[in-house]
Protein backbone atom coordinates (compact mmCIF):
# COMPACT_ATOMS: atom_id res chain seq x y z
CA UNK A 1 0.00 0.00 0.00
CA UNK A 2 1.59 3.24 -1.07
CA UNK A 3 1.48 6.29 1.11
CA UNK A 4 0.25 9.50 -0.48
CA UNK A 5 2.87 12.13 -1.19
CA UNK A 6 2.30 15.59 0.24
CA UNK A 7 0.91 18.07 -2.29
CA UNK A 8 2.62 21.48 -2.03
CA UNK A 9 0.26 23.21 -4.50
CA UNK A 10 -2.38 25.63 -3.16
CA UNK A 11 -6.03 25.12 -4.02
CA UNK A 12 -7.17 27.15 -6.96
CA UNK A 13 -9.09 30.34 -6.23
CA UNK A 14 -12.54 30.77 -7.73
CA UNK A 15 -11.24 33.37 -10.18
CA UNK A 16 -8.43 31.07 -11.30
CA UNK A 17 -10.86 28.18 -11.56
CA UNK A 18 -13.15 30.22 -13.82
CA UNK A 19 -10.21 31.32 -15.93
CA UNK A 20 -8.79 27.84 -16.36
CA UNK A 21 -12.15 26.25 -16.97
CA UNK A 22 -13.12 28.60 -19.79
CA UNK A 23 -13.24 26.95 -23.16
CA UNK A 24 -11.20 28.30 -26.05
CA UNK A 25 -14.39 29.39 -27.77
CA UNK A 26 -15.34 31.53 -24.76
CA UNK A 27 -11.92 33.15 -24.30
CA UNK A 28 -11.57 36.41 -26.27
CA UNK A 29 -9.17 36.31 -29.17
CA UNK A 30 -6.58 38.96 -29.95
CA UNK A 31 -8.70 40.32 -32.82
CA UNK A 32 -11.66 40.81 -30.53
CA UNK A 33 -9.49 42.59 -27.98
CA UNK A 34 -8.25 44.93 -30.69
CA UNK A 35 -11.78 45.66 -31.85
CA UNK A 36 -12.98 46.39 -28.34
CA UNK A 37 -9.98 48.59 -27.63
CA UNK A 38 -10.54 50.47 -30.87
CA UNK A 39 -14.13 51.33 -30.03
CA UNK A 40 -15.19 53.99 -27.53
CA UNK A 41 -15.89 52.60 -24.07
CA UNK A 42 -19.56 53.06 -23.37
CA UNK A 43 -19.12 54.30 -19.81
CA UNK A 44 -15.92 56.36 -19.91
CA UNK A 45 -14.93 57.36 -23.44
CA UNK A 46 -16.51 59.46 -26.12
CA UNK A 47 -16.01 59.35 -29.86
CA UNK A 48 -13.46 62.17 -29.57
CA UNK A 49 -11.44 60.12 -27.03
CA UNK A 50 -11.36 57.20 -29.46
CA UNK A 51 -10.14 59.48 -32.23
CA UNK A 52 -7.37 60.81 -30.02
CA UNK A 53 -6.27 57.27 -29.15
CA UNK A 54 -6.26 56.39 -32.84
CA UNK A 55 -3.69 59.11 -33.51
CA UNK A 56 -5.90 62.06 -34.40
CA UNK A 57 -6.09 61.23 -38.07
CA UNK A 58 -9.41 63.05 -38.40
CA UNK A 59 -8.31 66.11 -36.46
CA UNK A 60 -8.90 68.51 -39.32
CA UNK A 61 -12.24 66.92 -40.07
CA UNK A 62 -13.22 67.32 -36.43
CA UNK A 63 -12.17 70.99 -36.46
CA UNK A 64 -14.19 71.60 -39.61
CA UNK A 65 -17.23 69.95 -38.06
CA UNK A 66 -16.93 72.11 -34.94
CA UNK A 67 -16.93 75.22 -37.14
CA UNK A 68 -19.89 74.05 -39.18
CA UNK A 69 -21.88 73.01 -36.12
CA UNK A 70 -21.01 76.16 -34.15
CA UNK A 71 -23.38 79.03 -33.54
CA UNK A 72 -21.01 81.58 -35.14
CA UNK A 73 -21.53 80.18 -38.62
CA UNK A 74 -25.31 80.15 -38.18
CA UNK A 75 -25.18 83.78 -37.02
CA UNK A 76 -23.14 84.85 -40.04
CA UNK A 77 -25.44 82.99 -42.41
CA UNK A 78 -28.47 84.56 -40.74
CA UNK A 79 -27.02 88.00 -41.48
CA UNK A 80 -26.35 86.96 -45.09
CA UNK A 81 -29.93 85.73 -45.50
CA UNK A 82 -31.25 88.99 -44.06
CA UNK A 83 -29.15 91.01 -46.52
CA UNK A 84 -30.35 88.86 -49.42
CA UNK A 85 -33.99 89.21 -48.40
CA UNK A 86 -33.65 92.98 -48.05
CA UNK A 87 -31.88 93.11 -51.40
CA UNK A 88 -34.97 91.54 -52.93
CA UNK A 89 -37.11 94.11 -51.13
CA UNK A 90 -34.95 96.98 -52.42
CA UNK A 91 -35.17 95.63 -55.96
CA UNK A 92 -38.94 95.21 -55.83
CA UNK A 93 -39.51 98.76 -54.56
CA UNK A 94 -37.09 100.43 -57.01
CA UNK A 95 -38.75 102.38 -59.80
CA UNK A 96 -36.16 101.53 -62.44
CA UNK A 97 -36.46 97.83 -61.71
CA UNK A 98 -40.23 97.96 -62.03
CA UNK A 99 -39.94 99.86 -65.30
CA UNK A 100 -37.45 97.36 -66.73
CA UNK A 101 -39.58 94.44 -65.57
CA UNK A 102 -42.38 95.68 -67.84
CA UNK A 103 -40.48 94.48 -70.91
CA UNK A 104 -38.55 91.66 -69.21
CA UNK A 105 -39.18 89.06 -71.95
CA UNK A 106 -38.04 91.47 -74.65
CA UNK A 107 -34.77 92.50 -72.94
CA UNK A 108 -34.23 90.56 -69.70
CA UNK A 109 -30.71 91.93 -69.30
CA UNK A 110 -32.12 95.40 -68.60
CA UNK A 111 -34.01 94.05 -65.59
CA UNK A 112 -30.98 92.25 -64.21
CA UNK A 113 -28.87 95.35 -64.72
CA UNK A 114 -31.43 97.51 -62.95
CA UNK A 115 -31.56 95.04 -60.04
CA UNK A 116 -27.77 95.05 -59.77
CA UNK A 117 -27.64 98.83 -59.87
CA UNK A 118 -30.34 99.25 -57.22
CA UNK A 119 -29.13 96.59 -54.78
CA UNK A 120 -25.41 97.09 -55.38
CA UNK A 121 -25.70 100.85 -55.10
CA UNK A 122 -27.67 100.60 -51.88
CA UNK A 123 -25.24 98.25 -50.17
CA UNK A 124 -22.25 100.18 -51.51
CA UNK A 125 -23.61 103.34 -49.93
CA UNK A 126 -24.30 101.48 -46.71
CA UNK A 127 -20.73 100.15 -46.57
CA UNK A 128 -19.01 103.40 -47.50
CA UNK A 129 -21.20 105.38 -45.14
CA UNK A 130 -20.59 103.11 -42.16
CA UNK A 131 -17.26 101.29 -42.58
CA UNK A 132 -14.72 102.71 -45.06
CA UNK A 133 -15.24 105.40 -47.68
CA UNK A 134 -12.99 104.37 -50.54
CA UNK A 135 -13.77 107.57 -52.41
CA UNK A 136 -12.36 109.81 -49.68
CA UNK A 137 -9.40 112.05 -50.43
CA UNK A 138 -7.47 111.12 -47.27
CA UNK A 139 -7.06 108.21 -44.91
CA UNK A 140 -8.57 110.22 -42.06
CA UNK A 141 -11.75 110.83 -44.05
CA UNK A 142 -11.84 107.21 -45.23
CA UNK A 143 -11.98 105.73 -41.71
CA UNK A 144 -14.29 108.39 -40.25
CA UNK A 145 -17.47 106.35 -41.02
CA UNK A 146 -16.42 103.36 -38.89
CA UNK A 147 -15.71 105.64 -35.94
CA UNK A 148 -19.22 107.06 -36.16
CA UNK A 149 -20.62 103.52 -36.35
CA UNK A 150 -18.71 102.60 -33.20
CA UNK A 151 -20.16 105.71 -31.55
CA UNK A 152 -23.68 104.51 -32.37
CA UNK A 153 -22.88 101.07 -30.94
CA UNK A 154 -21.63 102.20 -27.49
CA UNK A 155 -25.03 102.40 -25.73
CA UNK A 156 -26.08 99.17 -27.45
CA UNK A 157 -23.03 97.40 -26.03
CA UNK A 158 -23.80 98.46 -22.45
CA UNK A 159 -27.53 97.84 -22.66
CA UNK A 160 -27.05 94.58 -24.55
CA UNK A 161 -24.73 93.31 -21.81
CA UNK A 162 -27.39 93.97 -19.19
CA UNK A 163 -30.10 92.18 -21.15
CA UNK A 164 -27.75 89.28 -21.97
CA UNK A 165 -26.82 88.82 -18.30
CA UNK A 166 -30.46 88.47 -17.34
CA UNK A 167 -30.98 85.99 -20.18
CA UNK A 168 -28.10 83.85 -18.89
CA UNK A 169 -29.81 83.74 -15.51
CA UNK A 170 -33.13 82.67 -17.01
CA UNK A 171 -34.78 86.09 -16.62
CA UNK A 172 -36.31 88.20 -19.39
CA UNK A 173 -35.43 91.82 -18.79
CA UNK A 174 -37.67 93.72 -21.19
CA UNK A 175 -37.30 96.92 -19.18
CA UNK A 176 -34.28 98.41 -20.90
CA UNK A 177 -36.24 101.52 -21.86
CA UNK A 178 -37.20 102.32 -18.29
CA UNK A 179 -33.73 101.58 -16.93
CA UNK A 180 -32.14 103.83 -19.56
CA UNK A 181 -34.57 106.64 -18.75
CA UNK A 182 -33.94 106.47 -15.00
CA UNK A 183 -30.18 106.12 -15.56
CA UNK A 184 -30.18 109.09 -17.93
CA UNK A 185 -32.25 111.17 -15.50
CA UNK A 186 -29.87 110.43 -12.61
CA UNK A 187 -26.75 110.98 -14.72
CA UNK A 188 -28.20 114.10 -16.32
CA UNK A 189 -29.00 115.66 -12.94
CA UNK A 190 -25.45 115.06 -11.72
CA UNK A 191 -24.09 116.24 -15.06
CA UNK A 192 -25.74 119.68 -14.99
CA UNK A 193 -26.05 120.32 -11.25
CA UNK A 194 -22.42 120.18 -10.16
CA UNK A 195 -19.10 121.67 -11.16
CA UNK A 196 -15.73 120.04 -10.75
CA UNK A 197 -12.72 118.62 -12.54
CA UNK A 198 -13.48 116.22 -15.37
CA UNK A 199 -11.50 113.44 -13.65
CA UNK A 200 -14.11 113.46 -10.87
CA UNK A 201 -17.22 114.75 -12.63
CA UNK A 202 -17.21 112.17 -15.48
CA UNK A 203 -16.93 109.06 -13.25
CA UNK A 204 -19.46 110.53 -10.81
CA UNK A 205 -21.96 111.05 -13.63
CA UNK A 206 -21.44 107.52 -14.94
CA UNK A 207 -21.87 106.19 -11.40
CA UNK A 208 -25.15 108.08 -11.08
CA UNK A 209 -26.43 106.40 -14.24
CA UNK A 210 -25.32 103.01 -12.92
CA UNK A 211 -27.12 103.58 -9.62
CA UNK A 212 -30.29 104.78 -11.36
CA UNK A 213 -30.45 101.73 -13.62
CA UNK A 214 -29.56 99.38 -10.76
CA UNK A 215 -32.36 100.74 -8.57
CA UNK A 216 -34.92 100.41 -11.35
CA UNK A 217 -33.78 96.90 -12.25
CA UNK A 218 -33.44 95.86 -8.62
CA UNK A 219 -37.05 96.87 -8.02
CA UNK A 220 -38.08 94.20 -10.52
CA UNK A 221 -35.84 91.66 -8.82
CA UNK A 222 -37.30 92.36 -5.39
CA UNK A 223 -40.89 92.11 -6.62
CA UNK A 224 -40.19 88.85 -8.42
CA UNK A 225 -38.24 87.33 -5.53
CA UNK A 226 -40.75 88.32 -2.84
CA UNK A 227 -44.05 87.97 -4.67
CA UNK A 228 -43.28 85.65 -7.59
CA UNK A 229 -44.53 88.20 -10.13
CA UNK A 230 -43.54 87.67 -13.74
CA UNK A 231 -40.51 89.79 -14.64
CA UNK A 232 -41.73 90.34 -18.20
CA UNK A 233 -44.90 92.05 -17.01
CA UNK A 234 -43.02 93.96 -14.32
CA UNK A 235 -40.35 95.32 -16.67
CA UNK A 236 -42.83 96.32 -19.37
CA UNK A 237 -45.07 98.14 -16.89
CA UNK A 238 -42.12 99.87 -15.26
CA UNK A 239 -41.13 101.18 -18.69
CA UNK A 240 -44.32 103.24 -18.68
CA UNK A 241 -43.79 104.29 -15.08
CA UNK A 242 -40.27 105.50 -15.90
CA UNK A 243 -41.44 107.31 -19.04
CA UNK A 244 -44.17 109.27 -17.29
CA UNK A 245 -42.03 109.88 -14.23
CA UNK A 246 -39.21 111.38 -16.29
CA UNK A 247 -41.76 113.38 -18.31
CA UNK A 248 -43.12 114.82 -15.06
CA UNK A 249 -39.63 115.69 -13.82
CA UNK A 250 -38.82 117.42 -17.10
CA UNK A 251 -41.98 119.54 -16.87
CA UNK A 252 -41.42 120.56 -13.26
CA UNK A 253 -39.24 123.62 -12.58
CA UNK A 254 -36.54 122.96 -10.02
CA UNK A 255 -36.28 119.26 -10.83
CA UNK A 256 -35.03 118.34 -14.32
CA UNK A 257 -36.51 121.18 -16.36
CA UNK A 258 -34.07 123.76 -17.67
CA UNK A 259 -34.41 127.11 -15.81
CA UNK A 260 -36.40 129.68 -17.75
CA UNK A 261 -37.74 127.13 -20.23
CA UNK A 262 -41.35 126.09 -20.64
CA UNK A 263 -40.43 123.02 -22.70
CA UNK A 264 -39.91 119.58 -21.11
CA UNK A 265 -36.14 119.57 -21.58
CA UNK A 266 -33.23 119.45 -19.18
CA UNK A 267 -30.28 121.85 -18.95
CA UNK A 268 -27.20 121.08 -21.01
CA UNK A 269 -24.61 118.74 -19.52
CA UNK A 270 -21.65 120.60 -18.05
CA UNK A 271 -18.49 120.40 -20.15
CA UNK A 272 -16.66 118.73 -17.28
CA UNK A 273 -19.10 115.78 -17.42
CA UNK A 274 -19.05 115.26 -21.20
CA UNK A 275 -17.06 112.32 -22.58
CA UNK A 276 -14.01 113.72 -24.39
CA UNK A 277 -13.23 112.57 -27.93
CA UNK A 278 -10.34 110.11 -28.03
CA UNK A 279 -9.00 111.03 -31.49
CA UNK A 280 -10.28 114.55 -32.00
CA UNK A 281 -13.61 116.03 -33.06
CA UNK A 282 -13.40 114.58 -36.58
CA UNK A 283 -13.93 111.06 -35.29
CA UNK A 284 -16.91 109.77 -33.34
CA UNK A 285 -15.12 107.61 -30.76
CA UNK A 286 -15.05 109.11 -27.27
CA UNK A 287 -14.34 107.94 -23.74
CA UNK A 288 -17.69 106.15 -23.63
CA UNK A 289 -16.28 103.43 -25.89
CA UNK A 290 -13.57 102.71 -23.32
CA UNK A 291 -16.26 102.47 -20.62
CA UNK A 292 -18.18 99.99 -22.80
CA UNK A 293 -15.05 97.89 -23.37
CA UNK A 294 -14.40 97.77 -19.63
CA UNK A 295 -18.00 96.66 -19.11
CA UNK A 296 -17.53 93.83 -21.63
CA UNK A 297 -14.42 92.57 -19.85
CA UNK A 298 -16.07 92.82 -16.43
CA UNK A 299 -19.18 90.94 -17.54
CA UNK A 300 -17.04 88.27 -19.26
CA UNK A 301 -15.11 87.74 -16.03
CA UNK A 302 -18.30 87.77 -13.98
CA UNK A 303 -20.06 85.18 -16.11
CA UNK A 304 -17.16 82.85 -16.87
CA UNK A 305 -14.68 83.19 -14.02
CA UNK A 306 -16.50 84.19 -10.84
CA UNK A 307 -18.51 82.08 -8.42
CA UNK A 308 -21.36 84.59 -8.59
CA UNK A 309 -21.52 84.18 -12.36
CA UNK A 310 -21.58 80.40 -11.92
CA UNK A 311 -24.58 80.79 -9.61
CA UNK A 312 -26.29 83.03 -12.15
CA UNK A 313 -25.80 80.43 -14.88
CA UNK A 314 -26.96 77.67 -12.57
CA UNK A 315 -30.28 79.28 -11.75
CA UNK A 316 -30.70 80.00 -15.44
CA UNK A 317 -30.17 76.36 -16.38
CA UNK A 318 -31.98 74.66 -13.50
CA UNK A 319 -33.36 76.65 -10.54
CA UNK A 320 -34.43 73.45 -8.77
CA UNK A 321 -30.91 72.05 -8.88
CA UNK A 322 -29.62 75.38 -7.61
CA UNK A 323 -31.91 75.12 -4.58
CA UNK A 324 -30.75 71.58 -3.91
CA UNK A 325 -27.14 72.82 -4.05
CA UNK A 326 -27.95 75.37 -1.33
CA UNK A 327 -28.20 78.48 -3.52
CA UNK A 328 -30.68 81.19 -2.60
CA UNK A 329 -32.60 81.67 -5.83
CA UNK A 330 -34.56 84.75 -4.60
CA UNK A 331 -31.36 86.54 -3.52
CA UNK A 332 -29.63 85.66 -6.78
CA UNK A 333 -32.64 86.89 -8.74
CA UNK A 334 -32.38 90.26 -7.04
CA UNK A 335 -28.65 90.49 -7.73
CA UNK A 336 -29.11 89.56 -11.38
CA UNK A 337 -31.63 92.32 -11.93
CA UNK A 338 -29.53 94.85 -9.99
CA UNK A 339 -26.44 94.17 -12.10
CA UNK A 340 -28.48 93.96 -15.29
CA UNK A 341 -30.10 97.33 -14.57
CA UNK A 342 -26.72 98.83 -13.68
CA UNK A 343 -25.29 97.84 -17.05
CA UNK A 344 -28.28 99.28 -18.87
CA UNK A 345 -27.89 102.42 -16.76
CA UNK A 346 -24.44 102.91 -18.33
CA UNK A 347 -26.23 103.32 -21.66
CA UNK A 348 -28.45 105.97 -20.07
CA UNK A 349 -25.41 107.82 -18.77
CA UNK A 350 -23.79 107.68 -22.20
CA UNK A 351 -26.85 109.25 -23.78
CA UNK A 352 -26.45 112.43 -21.71
CA UNK A 353 -22.64 112.43 -21.67
CA UNK A 354 -21.89 111.54 -25.26
CA UNK A 355 -24.92 111.40 -27.53
CA UNK A 356 -27.14 114.32 -26.44
CA UNK A 357 -25.24 116.83 -24.33
CA UNK A 358 -27.32 119.92 -25.06
CA UNK A 359 -30.24 118.79 -22.87
CA UNK A 360 -32.39 115.68 -23.01
CA UNK A 361 -36.11 114.96 -23.28
CA UNK A 362 -38.24 111.95 -22.44
CA UNK A 363 -37.19 110.42 -25.77
CA UNK A 364 -33.56 110.10 -24.64
CA UNK A 365 -33.76 106.31 -24.74
CA UNK A 366 -34.06 106.46 -28.58
CA UNK A 367 -35.33 102.88 -28.74
CA UNK A 368 -32.04 101.53 -27.40
CA UNK A 369 -33.76 99.53 -24.67
CA UNK A 370 -35.59 97.39 -27.20
CA UNK A 371 -32.70 97.25 -29.69
CA UNK A 372 -30.58 95.86 -26.85
CA UNK A 373 -32.84 92.81 -26.71
CA UNK A 374 -32.07 92.15 -30.37
CA UNK A 375 -28.35 92.69 -29.75
CA UNK A 376 -28.40 90.22 -26.84
CA UNK A 377 -30.15 87.62 -28.97
CA UNK A 378 -27.78 88.13 -31.89
CA UNK A 379 -24.79 87.91 -29.56
CA UNK A 380 -26.08 84.62 -28.08
CA UNK A 381 -26.07 86.29 -24.63
CA UNK A 382 -22.27 86.15 -24.54
CA UNK A 383 -20.28 89.30 -23.67
CA UNK A 384 -18.07 89.39 -26.74
CA UNK A 385 -20.91 88.22 -28.93
CA UNK A 386 -22.94 91.19 -27.67
CA UNK A 387 -20.01 93.48 -28.44
CA UNK A 388 -19.79 92.44 -32.09
CA UNK A 389 -23.56 92.37 -32.49
CA UNK A 390 -23.72 95.95 -31.23
CA UNK A 391 -20.98 96.96 -33.68
CA UNK A 392 -23.02 95.40 -36.49
CA UNK A 393 -26.13 97.32 -35.46
CA UNK A 394 -24.09 100.52 -35.23
CA UNK A 395 -22.88 99.91 -38.78
CA UNK A 396 -26.43 99.30 -40.01
CA UNK A 397 -27.77 102.39 -38.27
CA UNK A 398 -25.01 104.69 -39.47
CA UNK A 399 -24.99 103.25 -42.98
CA UNK A 400 -28.76 103.44 -43.21
CA UNK A 401 -28.65 107.22 -43.26
CA UNK A 402 -26.01 107.20 -46.00
CA UNK A 403 -28.06 104.70 -48.00
CA UNK A 404 -31.13 106.89 -47.68
CA UNK A 405 -29.29 110.05 -48.73
CA UNK A 406 -27.46 108.52 -51.69
CA UNK A 407 -30.10 106.16 -53.09
CA UNK A 408 -33.37 107.58 -51.75
CA UNK A 409 -34.08 104.31 -49.93
CA UNK A 410 -36.27 104.55 -46.82
CA UNK A 411 -34.41 104.22 -43.53
CA UNK A 412 -37.03 101.66 -42.55
CA UNK A 413 -35.17 99.14 -44.74
CA UNK A 414 -32.49 99.01 -42.03
CA UNK A 415 -35.18 98.11 -39.50
CA UNK A 416 -36.31 95.33 -41.81
CA UNK A 417 -32.74 94.00 -41.97
CA UNK A 418 -32.53 93.95 -38.16
CA UNK A 419 -35.89 92.21 -37.86
CA UNK A 420 -34.93 89.55 -40.41
CA UNK A 421 -31.62 88.95 -38.65
CA UNK A 422 -33.50 88.26 -35.42
CA UNK A 423 -35.97 86.05 -37.29
CA UNK A 424 -33.22 83.87 -38.76
CA UNK A 425 -31.23 83.85 -35.51
CA UNK A 426 -34.31 82.58 -33.67
CA UNK A 427 -34.71 79.73 -36.18
CA UNK A 428 -31.33 77.98 -36.58
CA UNK A 429 -32.92 74.87 -38.15
CA UNK A 430 -34.29 77.08 -40.93
CA UNK A 431 -30.83 78.51 -41.66
CA UNK A 432 -29.29 75.02 -41.62
CA UNK A 433 -31.99 73.69 -43.91
CA UNK A 434 -31.49 76.51 -46.44
CA UNK A 435 -27.72 76.02 -46.60
CA UNK A 436 -27.93 72.22 -46.16
CA UNK A 437 -25.82 72.23 -43.01
CA UNK A 438 -26.19 69.11 -40.83
CA UNK A 439 -27.70 69.52 -37.41
CA UNK A 440 -25.19 69.69 -34.51
CA UNK A 441 -24.06 66.25 -33.41
CA UNK A 442 -25.80 64.42 -36.26
CA UNK A 443 -22.62 62.86 -37.66
CA UNK A 444 -21.23 62.22 -34.21
CA UNK A 445 -24.40 60.39 -33.19
CA UNK A 446 -24.20 58.35 -36.37
CA UNK A 447 -20.54 57.53 -35.74
CA UNK A 448 -21.27 56.56 -32.13
CA UNK A 449 -24.12 54.32 -33.24
CA UNK A 450 -21.87 52.64 -35.80
CA UNK A 451 -19.21 52.02 -33.15
CA UNK A 452 -21.82 50.63 -30.76
CA UNK A 453 -23.06 48.18 -33.42
CA UNK A 454 -19.47 47.16 -34.07
CA UNK A 455 -18.90 46.47 -30.37
CA UNK A 456 -22.10 44.44 -30.10
CA UNK A 457 -21.22 42.39 -33.18
CA UNK A 458 -17.83 41.65 -31.73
Amino acid sequence: MSTPTPDNTQPATPAEHDRTSATPAEAPTDDRLQDVEGTPHLMTDSADDAERRAGGGDRWSTALQSIVNGSVLVTVLAVVLALVACGILIAVTDENVRAAAGYFFARPTDTFQAVGTAVGGAYKSLFQGSVINFGASSFAQAIAPITRSVDYSVPLIAAGLGIALSFRAGLFNIGGQGQILIGAAAAGWVGFSFDGPAAIHIPLTVLAGIVGGAVWGGLVGVLKARTGANEVVLTIMLNYVALYLVSYLLRTPGLLQAPGSSNPISPATKESAVFPALFGPRYGIDLGFVVALVAVVVVWWLVNKSSLGFRFRTIGENPRAARVAGMSVPALTIWVMVISGALVGIAGAYQVQGAVTSGFTSGIDAGIGFDAITVALLGRSKPWGVFWAAILFGVLKNGGYAMQAANDIPIDIVGVIQALIVLFIAAPPLVRAIFRIPQPGARRRGRAAKNSRKAVAA
